[in-house]
């Protein structure tokens, strides 16, 4: 019921029947723990096994172990899902398509706060405290949600939490009366017994109901993908102010890349000459913390109606043209952030839209995003030659600053690295070529969009070392060393050029998603460079104009190359729009060849297969083993002396008992074997042979337990046959097989592996020395 307050975040709101029907098998195997019955800790853990079990069946059944047992490669996948969701959340707005990841965080979460509920209430029968998980949960949907019928949510939970302290057992709820108001007092001033439960019990839920309201009240403001609710906007105020928190765009740009179906994104119709240099910036990541990039927290304002300040840094001698751009989105790409050529000069876009100066970048407010979009960009086609950009002077300092800053946690390979590389450069913009040059040419990196995108402090480092990523490795890195270089740099996240169509526009796929660096210069500002190989295009700033230059030149075709494959990274060019139209580029995600050292698996791999496998064969019939051995080990051979006797009879009487138990009749200790033979007679419904078999053998017990002298009685183990014979014919199918295949007794097992621990623990405290021995007793685990 509080699980409820989660539906408005998501669309559609199918998992909670998932759900529902998965926390229905985790308290109906409680539950069965807790007849059986099981101690506490192990229910739990029987439950919490169970869950981890269904989460693998439902999320994770093509990396498990017969589509049950989680291995390692299921503990993977569940931790990349789980990161995808967290992406997930980040980059979508209120309700969040049902992704994966999502669904996982969902599902499993209500699992989590079940268990914790069902332990709190029912294993361990306190139902008060039992609502604090069922808070957290219902505070976090109320503090992110925004919906009209919030208060519809708010009713269904604490409906769920008074259910909850109604079925509370009178002495625990008094318990907790006390706690809250004390004993009543007498006329005399003498204590006049427990508060009354129901008194109690609403002083209980009032305290907890008020917490669950005023909660939500005091979670702080969370902006910025699912975390900013449709409705409410990205910044504060009536439109003219507030900042906005971006998320990272980087979360969703290696799954576009590997897409099977390169999905249209969106359509382009552009004024520019040279379709190849058209790159469509999302949002620029300025904020590296060693990790990642990332956006800074930056304030936004209206968009400017007589169009966009000229862009920082750019002086009056820069060549430059204004072009006119077309852009119409496809109705499923719904991105907060509006792809334009950068840099813009004024955009015509409907909608709810926010300007943000810094990146030159436009933002949905109030939910606005891109689905289904047509608007008109004017951006300029700045045109800066080598010289411009190799006699600018230095940026001022507070723009150096900011934009040069590195985090200690950086590795050391990558300043070193970079001036390495650079060495003899006479200049910025000398060094900014050498590093481009290293990527897409002399430094031998292969382009593969299936290489992990890697976090920490040594991603790249170990990008360096490796030599194989896709644009976000060479993106990160180029921006990385040019830092240390004292360059200021960020990373640009967008579209790279698309395809030209037969009508003369381009079409931009999720393939074309890329990432690139941007360096400032003084008098040019933020300028484009590509050290991606194989992807856009390298801007023709960066080309000397020498003969013998190593740099291809992107207009013209590939050289020809020898058909036969070789063991060396092949040279990497730069892949005009043009050329892509023609199917002239290799694939953007090459199969690697992973290389082997043998010719096939060791035979400790197959040995080791072969062991799991016996293991999940034997595992689920290892109840029904144990029994049969244990049913052989009771009836077999037995000493004929009068000593052998009574532990014989015990240990048949212990068969029949528990082959009772395994068909439904619970034991009952209380009962003389008299009596309990009669009990077993009567329930199992046994006929008149098995049940003179019955009386038979307690009988027997009684003699050795009671005689002065116990006699071997004989014909024991044929009554205990005749009497599981009886049994069996006189259940249905399913009892028997329960009985065969899951019996109720091999409980023993546990309680046995208890009681030894129980011994053990006890003869090692025995030995500890008084003076280390605890002076505390052990408190008393009766039940109130």
């Amino acid at each position: 019921m509080a699980a409820c307050a989660l539906l408005p975040l998501v669309d559609p709101p199918t998992w909670i029947l998932q759900a529902a029907l998965l926390l229905a098998v985790q308290s109906g195997v409680g539950a069965a723990a807790r007849r059986v019955p099981l101690g506490r800790a192990l229910t739990v853990a029987a439950q919490a096994l169970v869950t981890l079990v269904l989460l693998t069946l439902v999320f994770a059944r093509e990396h498990a172990f017969a589509g049950l047992i989680p291995g390692p490669d299921a503990f993977r996948f569940f931790a990349e899902l789980l990161e995808q969701g967290g992406n997930d959340v980040s980059r979508y707005a209120i309700p969040a398509p049902l992704s994966d990841g999502i669904r996982l965080m969902l599902i499993g979460g209500v699992l989590v706060i079940g268990l914790l509920v069902d332990t709190l209430a029912v294993t361990f029968r306190s139902a008060a405290p039992a609502g604090l998980p069922l808070l957290a949960l219902y505070s976090v949907a109320a503090g992110l949600s925004d919906g009209g019928i919030d208060w519809l949510w708010f009713l269904l939970a604490a409906a769920g939490y008074l259910m909850l302290l109604l079925t509370e057992g009178r002495d625990r709820l008094s318990q907790w009366g006390r706690v809250f108001a004390g004993a009543a007092r007498g006329p005399g001033g003498e204590p006049a017994g427990p508060v009354a439960p129901v008194r109690t019990g609403r002083r209980i839920g009032a305290v907890a109901l008020g917490i669950a309201l005023v909660v939500p009240l005091g979670l702080p403001a969370m902006n910025g993908g699912l975390l900013d609710a449709t409705g409410t906007g990205v910044g504060s105020g009536t439109g003219g102010g507030g900042t906005i928190s971006a998320v990272n765009p980087l979360v969703s740009l290696r799954d576009s890349l590997n897409v099977e179906e390169d999905r249209q994104v969106m359509s382009v119709r552009s004024e520019m000459a040279d379709v190849s240099d058209l790159y469509l910036r999302i949002v620029s990541l300025d904020d590296f913390d060693g990790t990642t990039w990332k956006p800074s927290k930056r304030s936004i304002t209206t968009v400017p109606d007589g169009g966009f300040p000229t862009p920082v840094g750019l002086g009056p001698d820069v060549g430059r043209t204004e072009i006119g751009t077309t852009i119409s989105t496809a109705d499923w790409y719904g991105q907060d952030w509006l792809p334009m050529p950068y840099p813009p000069s004024g955009v015509s876009v409907r909608g709810d839209w926010r300007y943000e100066p810094v990146g030159m970048t436009l933002v949905g407010d109030h939910g606005q995003n891109t689905r289904g979009l047509t608007y008109e960009v004017r951006s300029l086609d700045v045109q800066p030659t080598p010289e411009q950009l190799a006699d600018a002077p230095e940026p001022v300092p507070a723009l150096e600053r900011e934009y040069t800053e590195l985090p200690e946690s950086l590795p050391a390979v990558v300043s070193r690295t970079a001036r390495e590389v650079t060495a003899g450069a006479d200049n910025a913009y000398d060094q900014a070529v050498r590093l481009q040059e290293y990527f897409t040419l002399n430094g031998g990196f292969e382009y593969d969009t299936e290489v992990d995108v890697g976090s920490g402090s040594q991603a790249i480092a170990r990008f360096l070392r490796d030599k194989q990523g896709f644009c976000v490795h060479f993106s990160f890195a180029m921006a990385s060393m040019a830092r240390s270089l004292g360059i200021p740099a960020r990373v640009a996240v967008g579209f790279a050029p698309g395809t030209p169509q037969a009508d003369g526009t381009i079409a931009v796929g999720l393939r074309d998603a890329h990432a690139w660096p941007e360096l400032y210069f003084e008098g040019v500002g933020w300028t484009r460079f590509e050290p991606t190989p194989t992807r856009g295009s390298v801007p023709s700033y960066t080309v000397p104009e020498a003969a013998d230059s190593t740099l291809p030149d992107p207009a013209l075709p590939s050289r020809a190359t020898s058909p036969e494959p070789s063991a060396a990274p092949s040279e990497s060019e730069s892949c005009s729009a043009e050329r892509r139209r023609l199917g002239a580029c290799e694939s953007e995600s090459p199969q690697v060849a992973l290389p082997t050292g043998d010719d096939g698996p060791k035979w400790t791999a197959l040995l080791g297969w072969v062991l799991a496998g016996l293991v999940v064969l034997v595992l689920p019939l290892a109840p029904m083993l144990w029994r049969m051995r244990t049913r052989a080990v009771r009836l077999g051979a037995h000493g004929r002396s009068e000593a052998d006797a009574a532990p014989y009879v015990l240990a048949v009487w212990d068969e029949l008992s528990d082959t009772a138990w395994d068909h439904g009749i619970s034991p009952d200790e209380s009962l003389t074997p008299r009596k309990a033979a009669a009990r077993i007679v009567r329930l199992g419904q046994l006929d008149q042979a098995a049940a003179a078999s019955v009386h038979r053998v307690a009988d027997a017990v009684e003699q050795v337990l009671y005689a002065p002298r116990p006699r071997p009685t004989a014909g024991l183990t044929d009554d205990v046959h005749r009497v599981i014979a009886a049994l069996r014919s006189a259940s249905g199918r399913g009892t028997r097989l329960r009985a065969l295949f899951a019996p109720r007794s091999a409980v023993r097992v546990v309680w046995a592996v208890s009681a030894r621990w129980s011994g053990v623990r006890e003869r090692v405290l025995a030995m500890r020395p008084a003076w280390r021995k605890p002076t505390w007793r052990r408190p008393s685990r009766q039940q109130g």
